[in-house]
């Protein structure tokens, strides 16, 4: 099985490009989903998010809200809050491999933001960043509920500029022209891997 790593950084398209493998029936693993889920009501971080930055979960779950002002601008707070998350959302993916391996899938995504700023890339076979011109990024993420400029580059801070990202991938999917355009570049991927 080849584990195709998809990162992009924030607003680039990452969720179609997922949506696509999904849709040529290549499983993916979304480390947002993970993290949603073990946040979530009776999730394995609540516990852990509570101890570490009390007052942040509130009818057991996580307080994303909450969290996200205790760690936001502070360094040392983030690195606490990774080493809880990181390691959660590992074993998930695993079992998520290991579930794609048991049924002999030729290809498996891992959706993870984050990749190449954690390391991630070592696990996986291939790197596949998706990219759009930093005009359009900024469009798509503006007009989500809440996003405002500050927040927008705060989250940019956290991740390697774009230009770094698309020399570090084996292959870069282009966004910012249409939906369609995108799709058949990774059509004309998992045809080539598989």
């Amino acid at each position: 099985m080849r584990i195709i790593g998809l990162t992009g950084s924030i607003g680039m398209g990452k969720s179609t490009a997922a949506n696509t493998f999904r849709r040529l029936r290549v499983p993916v693993f979304d480390a947002d989903a993970a993290v949603h889920a073990l946040q979530g009501p009776g999730g394995a971080a609540v516990t852990p998010v509570e101890a570490a930055f009390p007052g942040t979960t509130t009818e057991g779950r996580v307080n994303r809200e909450a969290l996200r002002s205790r760690v936001l601008g502070d360094p040392a707070a983030l690195k606490r809050l990774e080493g809880i998350m990181h390691p959660l959302v590992r074993r998930a993916e695993n079992r998520f491999l290991a579930a794609c391996r048991r049924r002999a899938e030729a290809l498996a995504v891992l959706d993870i933001p984050l990749l190449l700023e954690t390391g991630g890339q070592k696990r996986v076979d291939f790197v596949l960043v998706v990219s759009a011109p930093a005009a359009v990024q900024r469009a798509r993420v503006l007009r989500r509920k809440g996003m405002t400029p500050d927040r927008l580059a705060a989250i940019l801070a956290r991740q390697m500029p774009d230009a770094r990202k698309r020399r570090l991938a084996d292959e870069v999917i282009h966004t910012g022209q249409s939906r369609h355009h995108a799709q058949r570049q990774i059509r004309a991927l998992v045809r080539r891997m598989r």
